[in-house]
């Protein structure tokens, strides 16, 4: 049996009617006597309207619990006993705290059968059980994402069919083999087109035109030119047929790729029209500045990549440990630069002139880079420099642990949301062979079993 304190909120006094008032309930094995003055303190609760219905009849009882035993006057509750340890407590302190390793949805559950209210639910463990709620709110709509696209209604038009087909067969590889191919052609063009901007950069594989200039190889340009036409081919497909054009159109990652497509024709335009308005040293200019745009392209590499989305949501989550480090490491560039051009400005062949120019010096010693072109010449401002870089180290050290973490977090939550997807598909297919075997078989009484496909 449980004991619980009697506090200064209510107790009993040992009279005859306060006897009367105590019942004594069964919790899924485990009973515990409670006294009446204490469950009326809420008198909207299932305990205190068991013991303001204990002389009526047994009908009203019975919708109460699950059972009851007039001798022992005992009610029964085949419910989880460790939650309701819990709920107790509200009477006797008039809050709720909820205990490590009780599953927070279940436990709200359990609190909305007992009809306690969730004000009266600690502080900490709201935010405990909103964290949860999003989470689970987040793979439902995910999972409900992957079942609509299963889903096939007849009322639907023939282009609204076409356009969901094409969407899943452009966004979506994991919906069929030619999606999936066609996923894998799109990351091997990124990437030529990556090698490809890279190598047009190398002086041995460029042309000299009719001007003198030094442009890339014509076969280079051939295939940045086919690259090109691919992803606008590919955007344009995506767009057309993207549920919410908006939406699709102000993404994160849809931007990346407008910005991987764009400076290619904006440099034809500025190549073949923008030499009638401009002179050609300008247009020349803006060409280059564009072309050095087209690095954004290989951030197309994150649709196709579950660890880049990972990391990127880890780093999206982790603003406030980076902005914390960003504040350290200025704190202390600016207080080691100032010191270190301090201790180095007696030297007659010192390398700080002065403290913005320390910055430099700061910060490629604060992050243990030391490229050597600025380094102290005194005693004093050596010792300067071990200082910075240890107090460097640790102020790089100190976030890597909550970054570590919201990755985990987030990449746990994706295996998640792929277990209950699975599931999900798995339940309906349990359900549609349940169908076909029942309308097969319609003489089958409802007490034959029916065989299931096993879950292993």
């Amino acid at each position: 049996m449980w004991t619980l304190p009697r506090t200064r909120f209510a107790h009993c006094n040992g009279s005859s009617s306060s006897d009367d008032k105590e019942i004594a309930v069964n919790i899924g094995g485990v009973r515990l006597v409670l006294c009446g003055d204490i469950l009326n303190r809420y008198p909207d609760s299932r305990l205190a309207e068991l013991v303001n219905c204990s002389t009526r009849s047994f009908d009203v009882i019975s919708s109460l619990c699950d059972d009851y035993d007039p001798g022992k006057r005992e009610f029964y509750f085949d419910r989880d006993p460790d939650s309701f340890k819990c709920i107790v407590e509200v009477y006797y302190f008039g809050e709720i705290h909820m205990k490590r390793g009780i599953c927070p949805i279940c436990f709200i559950k359990e609190m909305e059968f007992w009809k306690i209210d969730l004000s009266y639910l600690d502080e900490c463990c709201k935010s405990n059980l909103t964290e949860k709620e999003e989470e689970l709110a987040e793979i439902a709509d995910k999972v409900k994402l992957i079942l609509d696209d299963l889903d096939c209604d007849p009322n639907v038009s023939r282009t609204e069919r076409w356009q969901k087909f094409l969407w899943k067969f452009m966004e979506k590889p994991e919906s069929s083999l030619p999606a999936r191919v066609i996923a894998v052609v799109s990351f091997l063009f990124i990437l030529v087109s990556s090698v490809v901007m890279c190598l047009g950069t190398i002086p041995d594989l460029q042309v000299e035109d009719s001007e003198g200039n030094r442009v890339e190889h014509p076969s280079l340009d051939a295939i940045e030119t086919a690259c090109i036409g691919w992803f606008t081919v590919e955007y344009v497909l995506r767009l057309a047929s993207s549920p919410n054009k908006v939406r699709f159109t102000l993404s994160f990652m849809n931007m990346i790729d407008f910005l991987a497509i764009l400076p290619f024709y904006v440099v034809l335009v500025l190549t073949y029209l923008g030499t009638a308005m401009m002179e050609l040293a300008n247009v020349q200019q803006a060409v280059q500045a564009l072309r050095i745009m087209r690095i954004a392209r290989i951030f197309k590499l994150a649709r196709h990549s579950s660890g880049l989305q990972t990391l990127t949501y880890a780093l999206k989550r982790s603003f406030k440990e980076l902005g914390l480090l960003l504040m350290y490491m200025g704190v202390g560039i600016f207080v080691f630069s100032a010191l270190g051009y301090t201790m180095e400005q007696s030297h007659p062949e010192t390398l700080f002139r002065s403290i913005p120019q320390s910055f430099w010096w700061a910060i490629i010693t604060m992050t243990t880079v030391g490229y050597g072109d600025i380094y102290p010449k005194t005693t004093l401002g050596r010792c300067n420099a071990a200082i910075s870089f240890l107090c460097g180290v640790i102020a790089i050290a100190l976030p890597i642990h909550p970054i570590i973490n919201n990755f985990v977090i987030y990449y746990n939550k994706q295996k998640v949301l792929e277990t209950a997807a699975k599931h999900e598909l798995e339940l309906m297919e349990l359900r549609e062979l349940e169908l076909a075997v029942r309308s097969s078989s319609p003489h089958r009484t409802e007490r034959e079993p029916v065989k299931k496909k096993s879950l292993t």
